[in-house]
Parts: structure tokens; C-alpha cells; sequence
């Protein structure tokens, strides 16, 4: 089985209002909800819900990324199933 990449993007709105999601369809319902003029500012690809958060923290510099959900978060999307 070969390991799903993704795509995932980073919006923001305004000084303090910003959106990280999946690129694609799978973000659609996301972008939908940003505000007329959200500028896209940053991309990542990662296969995991986890390496994209971490990702983001890393690029926002806020220190590592944690999570209370390991074994579910670091499940890659090709093990969710997901196309």
C-alpha cells in the first residue's frame, strides 16, 4: 500500500483570524467559511493529520506539536482510507 500525501493550506484572514486545512476537496467546506479576501500564504504536503500540524507549528513557530490522541492523529490518510 503506498502512503497518500496531501496537500494542506494555510489562509489568512485577518490579524488574527487564519485557517489551516486540506487543500483539494477535502478542504472545501473549510474555505467556504473564510472571508472575502483571505490570501493563501503557506503549503505543506504531509500523510498524516499529525506531520501537517507539526508542519504548521513548526512554520508558525510555536514550539512542537502535541496531541492527546497519538494513535489516531498519527494514523496516515492511506491507513483512514482516505483518497
Amino acid at each position: 500500500m503506498s502512503v497518500r500525501i496531501m496537500k494542506h493550506e494555510l489562509w489568512i484572514e485577518s490579524e488574527d483570524e487564519q485557517t489551516f486545512c486540506l487543500a483539494g476537496r477535502h478542504g472545501d467546506d473549510a474555505r467556504r467559511l473564510l472571508e472575502p479576501g483571505a490570501k493563501l500564504v503557506w503549503t505543506c504536503e504531509a500523510s498524516s493529520h499529525f506531520e501537517a500540524m507539526a508542519k504548521y507549528y513548526e512554520y508558525m513557530d510555536w514550539g512542537p506539536y502535541t496531541t492527546d490522541y497519538p494513535e489516531e492523529d498519527k494514523k496516515t490518510y492511506s491507513e483512514l482510507g482516505w483518497e
